[in-house]
């Protein structure tokens, strides 16, 4: 009896649908801990939960709405897709992205369908259908794992701009194949051909007019409350969607993907709301692909993947060891890409959502027509997802590695703040061979920065995907450079966290005190000038040209009792704690004639903080107070630097 009320529970369509998204969610985190592909725990939950095993996770109790969910998903995932899209990268390498969405979709279409009439002994019908199944890759695939393998920027832009737009080129090129194979015949052929061009012109047009439409209502003043903002955009999406599918069959896809695309474009002038925009489609996204997948994987029977036997692997190998290299190297033929960029692409081509819920639509399709093969091309289509998605997930890093396409790791270094202290610091930094990004939400400072030829993000740097944005697990190290104390502290626990980073100077306001040495010693930091600034007061002087930077070089080793001038009052808690030789000295005497930023030493340029000891032939980069340039320059030759190099001030307002 217990069993059979169990059994009629679990069959609940809505516990089904809450279950799904639970378990997607908690497999995600588990992926997370293991440091494996995300994709790879969804496929092993939803087998283990599915009807086979532990029965818990049931499909079938969907129904029609599983396809209708399928639908919202997918316009969601490539929505977010097209919105994440760097066009401006992509320019540069835009003939390599051309062939590989056009010749080299046309090639993998082609041989993979040969593939599998080869090796399965399939009929050409359903042959073909498999070649146009795998024409897609999965951006919600490879977008995470680039970032995880620390892939070169070139190579992992081609690779996510593939695709985000070959996802609604396979979808439709796959549907109407499966329209053809279901009825064939010379006049199917034509009206598919016809479908072709309606659903991705059609679409295309559908999603420009709908994107532009998306980026005036969220650009216009007070138009949608800002709290509405992302809600807003998620139902407009959904409703392009639709509206496309019922204006032209099979257009949505295109037409929430170039929708995506347009919104970014256009939302350029206004950061703030892109990057919210940004972040909540983002976790949406996530959301919907762990559902999918554990419902997709879920509805494909195990025994269904087991009966494919040795030909299923045969035709999964020949994919990844023949199709795709022949895709890649076609269709980057002349598009100015490295022997070894082609290789690595060549083995990093994992399928994703869109192949593995537009082989179910298939396999629904077809046994609804009574069509022999949808069953066993759902479950060759999921083998190759699996496949391919492990295997790249597991060797990626170290082909990458093997053909030097590792992004640099231990360089350069990431700030929180864009105020005029910090580009004066990112500056010299950038300067001496360390590259500087700096991450604010403030869009004046970021404007200044962007204007002076600096890195800048704009966004929270609090938030995990900001400081992907800014390869947080590749720098040296990181510089908290904001007036708040605690924002700055908060801020080196969340680098310490996300980038394993050893290297982290946090600055103390001298005008505060909330925060003490200690506390920061105990969070694994340092602070950074090696005494207490005000951050606010310096960016003010450097802004009217009232202060200056300049290099100066230790040419001799000076002793000295008194460091700080009489007018100058003691820093409380960092004045007592941090004792140091005299050469030291402008490291860590408290004063408003100079700040040190950065010492360049044989090693290279580092920021400078309170363990900084210079020695005879080092240089330093500080800022001086310009009205007392004078009382400072005499204070720096006493200890025996001297001025090698004054710097033109970059931050002296600039005309509206």
């Amino acid at each position: 009896m217990l069993e059979v009320i169990l059994s009629a529970t679990l069959a609940s369509p809505e516990l089904t649908v809450g279950l799904a998204l639970l378990c997607g969610v908690v497999a995600q985190i588990i992926a997370w801990h293991l440091s494996i592909p995300g994709i790879v725990m969804l496929l092993a939950f939803g087998v283990l939960l599915g009807p086979d095993l532990a029965a818990i996770v049931r499909p079938e109790s969907l129904g029609d709405g599983l396809s209708l969910l399928v639908g919202f998903a997918v316009a969601i995932i490539l929505f977010e897709g097209g919105l994440n899209l760097d066009l401006k990268r992509l320019r540069r390498s835009r003939k390599a992205i051309r062939r590989l969405v056009t010749l080299g979709a046309l090639v993998t279409a082609t041989l993979a369908s040969v593939t599998a009439r080869l090796w399965m002994g399939w009929g050409w019908n359903v042959s073909i259908l498999f070649g146009t199944l795998v024409i897609v890759t999965g951006p919600t695939v490879v977008g995470p794992l680039m970032r995880r393998l620390n892939v070169e920027r070139k190579t992992a832009a081609l690779l996510e701009g593939e695709g985000v737009l070959i996802d609604p080129i396979g979808a439709i090129v796959a549907v109407v194949a499966l329209e053809i194979a279901l009825a064939p015949s010379l006049e199917t052929s034509i009206e598919g051909v016809k479908a072709l061009a309606i659903g991705l012109g059609g679409g295309s047009l559908i999603g420009v007019a709908g994107g532009l439409v998306i980026a005036y209502a969220l650009r216009v003043n007070k138009l949608i409350p800002h709290a509405l903002t992302n809600i807003f955009t998620l139902s407009a999406v959904i409703a392009l969607f639709q509206g496309a599918e019922a204006l032209a069959h099979e257009s949505g896809i295109a037409a929430v993907t170039v929708a995506g695309i347009v919104v970014r474009w256009r939302s350029k002038q206004n950061n703030h709301d892109l990057e919210e925009l940004q972040e909540f489609k983002e976790q949406l996204t996530m959301l919907m692909i762990g559902m999918l997948f554990v419902l997709l994987a879920a509805d494909v029977r195990v025994a269904d993947v087991r009966q494919l036997g040795w030909r299923g692997v045969a035709t999964v190998v020949t994919l990844m060891l023949l199709v795709r290299p022949a895709c890649v190297f076609l269709g980057t033929a002349r598009g100015g890409l490295r022997l070894r960029q082609r290789i690595f692409m060549s083995w990093i081509g994992p399928r994703g959502i869109v192949a593995a819920a537009v082989a179910s639509l298939f396999a629904v399709k077809m046994e609804h027509e009574h069509v022999a093969g949808g069953v066993e091309l759902r479950a060759l289509t999921f083998l190759v997802i699996a496949t391919t998605v492990v295997v790249a997930g597991l060797t990626g890093g170290l082909l990458a590695r093997l053909l030097g396409l590792k992004r640099r790791s231990n360089h350069g270094w990431l700030i929180m703040g864009a105020n005029a202290l910090a580009r004066e610091m990112a500056r010299a930094l950038s300067d001496h061979g360390q590259p500087a990004v700096m991450i604010d939400r403030n869009a004046e400072a970021a404007r200044f920065a962007e204007e002076a030829g600096l890195t800048v993000l704009y966004g929270n740097a609090l938030e995990e995907r900001t400081l992907r944005r800014g390869e947080v697990d590749t720098r040296a190290g990181a510089l908290a450079m904001t007036r708040n104390e605690e924002v700055n502290m908060l801020f080196a626990a969340r680098v310490q966290h996300y980038g394993k980073l050893e290297h982290v100077l946090v600055t103390l306001d001298d005008t505060v005190h909330g925060v003490t040495l200690p506390m920061v010693h105990a969070a694994g930091c340092r602070v950074l000038f090696g005494q207490g600034v005000d951050i606010d007061w310096w960016s003010q002087r450097l802004k009217r040209d009232a202060a200056t930077a300049s290099t100066w070089l230790l040419h001799e080793r000076v002793k000295s009792p008194e460091l700080r001038p009489p007018s100058e009052a003691p820093t409380p808690d960092m004045s007592q704690e941090v004792k140091t030789e005299a050469l030291a000295a402008p490291f860590t005497a408290p004063n408003r004639l100079f700040v040190p930023l950065v010492i360049i030493t044989k090693r290279g340029a580092s920021p400078v903080h309170e363990g900084s000891k210079p020695d005879v032939g080092d240089e330093a980069v500080f800022v001086l107070d310009v009205s007392r340039y004078d009382e400072a320059r005499a204070q720096l030759t006493a200890l025996g630097w001297r001025e090698s190099t004054r710097i033109a001030s970059l931050h002296a307002p600039r005309p509206s």
